[in-house]
């Protein structure tokens, strides 16, 4: 028996059965003693029953620890049969109780379960949903990094883009596009401040980009001829939470510039964030990449080029959803040349949307269009 508990119940039940064996022998004695005496007024104690009553407190102590000392292993080896028995009756119910409770009570879960164990649950709970082990695995670690690690979530997203052709050139002599954007969404922020950059060394890029959300980055090769620190060719132009504008700083050097916004703190509660900023872009890169930079419920995004000469415009979604995205464009008939894309649902980050152009330069002189397909 090498349980402390149980060597203490034992010490125990030993002192008490010594403690009665004593008050027996002593009670014995006593009787004894008023056999001998006069007691004058107290004679009636001789008819007390002491010498009996002694003997079964001396027979109750020596027996029972007796009796105690050399059944208490059987006593033990019962008790835990008795129990084995008992939770191998009652486990199914006890794990089928279990599982019910964390399944339908998250907090329950919550209190007992590690990071850790949840993603061995979730992992194990793919594996047999999905019936293939490592796949369920890989699929996992890859939402986990992408959305539970994710700072902010961004709830109701309305993206507003407006390509118009430029007055100036690069310095290349390359015509460009002035890039008019403005984000709408609602979220708890993780961080208490905001950046917005454009920088042409690569190295720098990289850096920044892994800064997400907190810092949104444009990238503006040397080789572009556009001046990455120029305020013409890009600029913060407003931030604003639940409709109050904040304040803005701006800090420029020769490879860049970054504008900084300073939030008051959410306390957990979400916010509505509207930034609006310009760019500029090479019109004729074709390409305008829309990346969402962390995951995204219901997004709503258009894009307007109608002060352009662009020709047709493609779009590509590149995201991950049960749904399929909702493309519209503005009649032939009615002015100006506007897509709008539309998706509900859960969005993961660093996916996206694609728009690819192609000027009216560009193309066959047969297939231009002509001026008063233009006025139409």
């Amino acid at each position: 028996m090498s349980d402390p508990h149980a060597k203490l119940y034992q010490t125990k039940m030993t002192l008490l059965g010594v403690l009665f064996a004593v008050v027996g022998i002593v009670l014995v004695a006593f009787a004894r003693w008023l056999q001998v005496v006069e007691l004058g007024t107290w004679q009636w104690l001789q008819a007390v029953p002491f010498s009996e009553l002694g003997a079964t407190l001396f027979g109750i102590g020596v027996v029972g620890t007796a009796y105690d000392y050399y059944t208490a292993r059987d006593a033990e080896t019962n008790a835990k049969r008795r129990l084995r028995e008992t939770l191998k009756e009652e486990a199914p119910v006890m794990r089928d109780a279990v599982i019910e409770g964390f399944a339908v009570k998250a907090d329950d879960l919550k209190r007992v379960a590690t990071p850790e164990l949840l993603d061995d649950l979730a992992t194990n709970a793919m594996a047999l949903r999905l019936g293939d082990e490592q796949f369920a695995r890989e699929i996992y670690a890859d939402v986990r990094d992408q959305a539970i690690r994710a700072p902010e979530r961004w709830h109701d997203v309305d993206v507003s883009i407006r390509l118009s052709t430029a007055v100036e050139r690069s310095t290349t002599g390359a015509p460009l596009f002035d890039i008019a954007v403005e984000w709408t969404y609602t979220t708890v922020p993780g961080h208490n401040v905001r950046r917005f950059a454009s920088v042409s060394d690569r190295d720098e890029y990289y850096e920044l980009v892994s800064d997400v959300p907190s810092t949104s980055t444009w990238f503006m090769p040397s080789k572009s001829g556009i001046d990455a620190s120029s305020r013409k060719s890009f600029e913060l132009l407003e931030f604003s939470v639940d409709g109050v504008a904040q304040r803005i700083r701006r800090t420029a050097r020769k490879t860049g510039q970054t504008y900084s916004v300073s939030l008051e703190p959410a306390d957990g509660k979400p916010v509505r964030l509207r930034q609006v900023y310009r760019a500029r872009g090479a019109a004729t890169g074709h390409l305008l990449f829309v990346e969402l930079p962390v995951p995204i419920r219901n997004i709503s995004l258009s894009l307007d080029y109608t002060d352009t000469d662009i020709a047709t415009m493609t779009v590509s979604d590149l995201v991950t959803s049960a749904n399929r995205p909702r493309i519209s464009r503005l009649p032939e008939q009615l002015p100006g040349k506007e897509v709008s894309i539309e998706l509900p649902g859960w969005l993961l980050p660093r996916s996206g949307f694609t728009f690819v152009w192609t000027l009216t330069s560009e193309l066959p002189p047969a297939a231009r269009p002509t001026r008063d397909q233009d006025a139409a």
